[in-house]
């Protein structure tokens, strides 16, 4: 079993007893009671378990928990501040962009991360920031909405 530790949303954690093959996105659902990432394809293929690791975007489901050891992890529940939303998840909000919900976190973290690196992006840059993470409800015309409105209001 392996022991390690970690920050997650600006909080140290310590975890131990994990099995060698555990995901990040396990440990981050199971252990440290953060349901905000989803487990839908377990294969990186849908974002939906995107999160920020050491602030790069990654799918919490390829990465094993062992790898996150001294390292530091931000997930949809850290991007808040308190009760109020990030502007992301406020625009998300706001253009109707959230369906049934499953996808949203991760979409939300990738936008978060595009705009962090690329206030102003282009249609172009957006789709392809955009492009790991699989919606099922939407035609992703609100989500792109909600992309605009949160770089309009971040300049």
């Amino acid at each position: 079993m392996t022991r390690i530790v970690l920050t997650v949303n600006g909080e140290r954690h310590e975890a131990t007893d994990l099995w060698g093959g555990e995901s990040l996105l396990t440990l981050l659902r199971d252990s440290l009671e953060l349901p905000g990432s989803k487990n839908a394809c377990e294969q990186g293929e849908c974002g939906s378990c995107s999160v920020l690791l050491d602030g790069e975007l990654v799918c919490a489901c390829l990465v094993l928990a062992a790898q996150s050891d001294g390292h530091e992890v931000v997930t949809i529940e850290g991007l808040a501040d308190g009760d109020e939303l990030h502007p992301v998840q406020q625009a998300f909000v706001e253009t109707g962009a959230v369906q049934c919900g499953f996808c949203t976190p991760g979409l939300v973290v990738a936008v978060a991360d595009l705009l962090e690196r690329t206030p102003s992006p282009s249609e172009d840059e957006m789709r392809e920031a955009l492009s790991g993470n699989v919606c099922r409800c939407t035609g992703y015309v609100k989500i792109f909405d909600a992309v605009r409105l949160a770089a309009e209001r971040a300049t």
